[in-house]
């Protein structure tokens, strides 16, 4: 059935809806081509495109063209329980953010993928900016690579080296997986992971994840900051604070139902 435009559009929206449906069919566009669609100015449709790539819903290659994102066609989560652990991490979250003055942020994993769920950043200048919304391959980060973690070694052959992983693009050369299962190893020896401008030129990150009563993986928390200053959360009195954030989120979200986990 088809539905009637409504009646008071907001047109940068609809803009934006129109870009994904040109995404998610054509696989990539030309900001020339995006403008010339939509019947706006170029700088217009690169702000909106900029947001997209800001979010995860397009990507820019080589060749400056707009492709999708790993965010569009990434299925429901389908876990009320979702509204209950944001509320619940908000505080302990923002007292990590002022004490290590960068910014926190709280994931889920989703297969290969992570998704962010909550972000809060911190109040100095050079600052990682809010990421909320945002799915990303889990190998490269650090929050992603905390969880990975928790797999068995079969779990994760399938996932990266599986006929599923080859179908969908995102399996792992043997060398890369074994650099992954010795990474993961380091991972769960010393109780956190870290990313070294693996998402993003000039970002680090430091992930833990945060376990269920039983010790199952339940969320990421990880703290990103500019590259120049990952060293510096690597010192015990920052470690204990993010250690500290994890096991505090633990203890908060313990009496949650996840039924539908």
């Amino acid at each position: 059935m088809l539905q009637q435009k409504p009646p008071y559009p907001i047109e940068s929206v609809d803009n934006a809806l129109r870009l994904l449906q040109m995404l998610r069919d054509g696989g990539s566009i030309r900001l020339a081509d995006a403008a010339a669609e939509l019947q706006i100015a170029r700088s217009s449709a690169h702000r909106l495109l900029a947001m997209l790539v800001y979010r995860g819903f397009a990507v820019q290659d080589d060749t400056r063209r707009y492709a999708a994102g790993p965010a569009i066609g990434v299925r429901a989560i389908g876990a009320p329980w979702l509204h209950d652990l944001r509320r619940l991490a908000q505080e302990p979250m923002e007292i990590l953010s002022s004490q290590v003055e960068e910014t926190v942020n709280l994931v889920v994993r989703v297969g290969v993928t992570i998704r962010f769920l909550a972000t809060v950043e911190a109040a100095s200048i050079l600052r990682i900016s809010d990421r909320a919304g945002t799915v990303m391959p889990a190998v490269g980060a650090s929050s992603g690579k905390a969880l990975l973690a928790f797999e068995p070694e079969e779990r994760l052959r399938n996932l990266y080296l599986g006929k599923g992983a080859q179908l969908a693009g995102t399996a792992l050369t043997e060398q890369r997986f074994a650099r992954l299962r010795a990474e993961l190893q380091r991972v769960r020896r010393l109780g956190y992971a870290l990313s070294r401008e693996e998402t993003e030129p000039g970002l680090g990150a430091i992930g833990v994840a945060v376990t269920t009563a039983t010790g199952s993986p339940l969320a990421g928390i990880s703290v990103a900051t500019p590259i120049s200053r990952l060293d510096r959360m690597l010192e015990p009195a920052r470690l204990a604070q993010v250690f500290h954030c994890r096991d505090e989120i633990a203890e908060l979200t313990a009496g949650m139902d996840l039924a539908t986990r």
